[in-house]
C-alpha cells in the first residue's frame, strides 16, 4: 500500500477519535498504534491502527461484542474484530464512528 493512502486512512482515524473522545492517546504497541483511554495507563487500551502491505486495520479488542447488521468487521477471533480500509473513503463508509464510539463506551 502507498504510504501516503496508508498515512490519509491512519489520520482519517485519528481525527474522528479526537472528535470524539479528545483525551484519547495513541500509544506506539505491537508494530501500530493502540488507543489509550485511561490517562494513567499505557497497558489498558481498547484497540489499534496498523498498517499492512494492502490495507490499514483498525482493530477492536472487544469487538466481538459489537452490534454489526451490516457485516463490515471482520474476524472470527473469541474477543477481537477489525475493520480493513484500502482507501480513506472507506473509513466512512464503513461505519467507523460508531464502533469507535462504542469502544471508547460513548
Amino acid at each position: 500500500m502507498d504510504a501516503e493512502i496508508s498515512d490519509g486512512i491512519s489520520n482519517a482515524i485519528k481525527e474522528i477519535v479526537e472528535d470524539i473522545a479528545p483525551d484519547v492517546r495513541f500509544v506506539s504497541k505491537y508494530g501500530g498504534e493502540v488507543l489509550a483511554p485511561d490517562p494513567d495507563s499505557d497497558k489498558k487500551f481498547v484497540g489499534g491502527i496498523f498498517s499492512y502491505k494492502d490495507h490499514v486495520s483498525l482493530e477492536f479488542s472487544k469487538g466481538a461484542s459489537f452490534v454489526d447488521p451490516d457485516g463490515a468487521l471482520e474476524g472470527k477471533g473469541k474477543n477481537r474484530r477489525h475493520l480493513k480500509f484500502a482507501v480513506v473513503e472507506d473509513v466512512a463508509a464503513k461505519g467507523t464512528v460508531g464502533f469507535l464510539k462504542r469502544a471508547l463506551g460513548l
